[in-house]
């Protein structure tokens, strides 16, 4: 047997993540969990070698994570040549503060009688408030300029290498300037202290938000040259118009399912409404399972505003260019009122192509399912017929097919003006039906949880434009351990 085979380990199940409170005599675990990645630590093959029994136990204090590493294991590896055990140590230090590197019973000490935790609250200021299951929670936001936000921040950095794919920690030693940009949402459960001198507070997960400049010219002026006076007035980076941007996004597995994922990002989203300067949310690089949570998330609160303004597909779009000439492409402005979608857009602040995803989504939701390939509609008759099919639910899914194909056509224009004309075709169907299966997997996930179309038009009257509505359910979140359905679902 060769001596890897007998020593080697795989590391996501040698690691231990922890979350503890001060208990009667020591510190209780209140949560234990593997991670779901170790490469950015350990190497590719995620492996470590020159141990047997090895536990390496990452603890984070409830309230404010202070954080401990602790290595045991039953077995050394004696180097042979050039052959000796995994640096443990060396390969965790650039990931976790130094503070964690102190032994087991100092640590356990200043768990059981930290002297601030009574009295600990979240960094920042409180946004909102939710239940869920009888258990309260808050959410916290502050600027990563503040040292309390940044403290905190710095303590949970190691789980981005964790949790998130290709994830990268912040850089916090910026200058205040940037980190200005920088705001932070905490997810908190407020539970009953366990002893008189613990906090009321224990970590959920957090997210992490940026903004960045976005150039917006007064076209109503010509472009002038300027004199005056030098140096410039300070312009601070909050006053100016700007995108918001989720860069990091994380829910502790040990509450995953609960609906924590949903309220985090509707929380982002409603900071984004009440801000003036802030003219759309974005993300950065989001993954299949965050995907599936924000376009449930959107649809969820878009989908009332659609209603109002009775947004659906005309099937008859042709007739408005009776006596006219037709257009030879796909007649965007004959087919949905583009200027009422502009206006819910901006008004929402939702980025343009996730705005396309979700009416995309909605329009289909419009068609009875026994008229979408879903519901084992007749495509090939109805790619024959086309928009002379004689149902006009049949012509609306025929448009809907069309308008999609569009956007993915401009979306894809380079490459797919490479391939032949039957190729592209053929391409262009594969990728419609590959959107539509998502599309129907996000929409049955919704089925039963929406209220009806009146109800919800009414709701929507009522409450006014960009109020927040959390409508989807707390007991079926779609986020990080959203497992098959989300891996299942295309993004395009």
């Amino acid at each position: 047997m060769a001596i890897g085979e007998d020593w080697s380990c795989d590391a996501n199940d040698a690691l231990h993540i922890t979350v503890v409170q001060p208990g009667d005599t020591k510190p209780k675990t209140l949560s234990t969990f593997h991670p779901q990645f170790t490469y950015p630590i350990f190497g590719d093959d995620e492996q470590i070698f020159g141990y047997k029994g090895l536990v390496i136990r990452l603890r984070f204090a409830a309230h404010d994570l202070r954080p401990h590493v602790h290595i045991s294991y039953d077995e050394r590896f004696k180097a042979v040549d050039d052959t000796t055990a995994t640096d443990l140590l060396g390969a965790l230090k650039p990931f976790v503060p130094e503070e964690s590197l102190i032994n087991l019973p100092e640590y356990e000490k200043n768990i059981q009688e930290d002297p601030d935790a009574k009295d600990f609250t979240p960094p920042g200021k409180l946004v909102y408030s939710y239940n869920v299951d009888e258990r309260n929670y808050e959410i916290w936001a502050g600027s990563l300029a503040d040292p309390a936000v940044q403290k905190i921040l710095d303590r949970a950095q190691v789980l981005v290498s964790l949790f998130i794919e290709a994830g990268t920690p912040l850089d916090t030693d910026d200058p205040e300037w940037s980190l200005e940009r920088w705001t932070v949402f905490f997810v908190y459960e407020k539970v009953v202290p366990p002893t008189p001198t613990a906090s009321s507070y224990s970590i959920v997960g957090y997210a992490t938000t940026y903004r960045y400049w976005l150039y917006q010219r007064d076209r109503s002026e010509s472009p002038t040259v300027k004199d005056g006076a030098f140096p410039l007035p300070e312009i601070k980076i909050s006053e100016l118009p700007a995108r918001l941007r989720i860069a990091q996004f994380l829910v502790l597995p040990s509450h995953h399912r609960s609906g924590h994922g949903t309220h985090l990002y509707t929380t982002i989203h409603a900071f984004c409404l009440a801000d003036p300067t802030i003219v759309e949310l974005t993300v950065e690089d989001p993954n299949e399972a965050f995907d599936a949570l924000r376009d449930s998330a959107d649809f969820c609160l878009l989908r009332p505003e659609f209603l109002k303004h009775n947004v659906n597909l005309n099937p008859d779009p042709n007739e408005i260019y009776s006596g006219k000439k037709r257009p030879t492409v796909v007649p965007t402005a004959a087919l949905i009122p583009s200027d009422t979608l502009r206006d819910i857009r901006t008004a929402f602040k939702i980025e343009a192509t996730q705005f396309a995803h979700i009416l995309e989504m909605y329009l289909l939701s419009q068609i009875p399912k026994s008229h979408r390939l879903a519901g084992g509609t007749n495509l090939a008759r109805l790619l024959i017929k086309k928009s002379k099919a004689e149902n006009p639910n049949d012509r609306r899914y025929y448009w809907w097919r069309m308008l999609t194909k569009q956007r993915l056509y401009k979306k894809h224009k380079e490459l797919l003006d490479e391939l032949d004309l039957t190729d592209r075709v053929e391409k262009l169907d594969d990728t419609v039906r590959n959107v539509e299966e998502g599309y129907e997997i996000t929409l049955s996930a919704l089925e039963g949880r929406l209220p009806d179309a009146e109800e919800e038009t009414t709701e929507a009257s009522s409450s006014g434009r960009g109020k927040r509505k959390l409508a989807v359910s707390d007991d079926e979140d779609e986020e990080e351990d959203n497992g098959a359905e989300a891996a299942k679902r295309p993004k395009i």
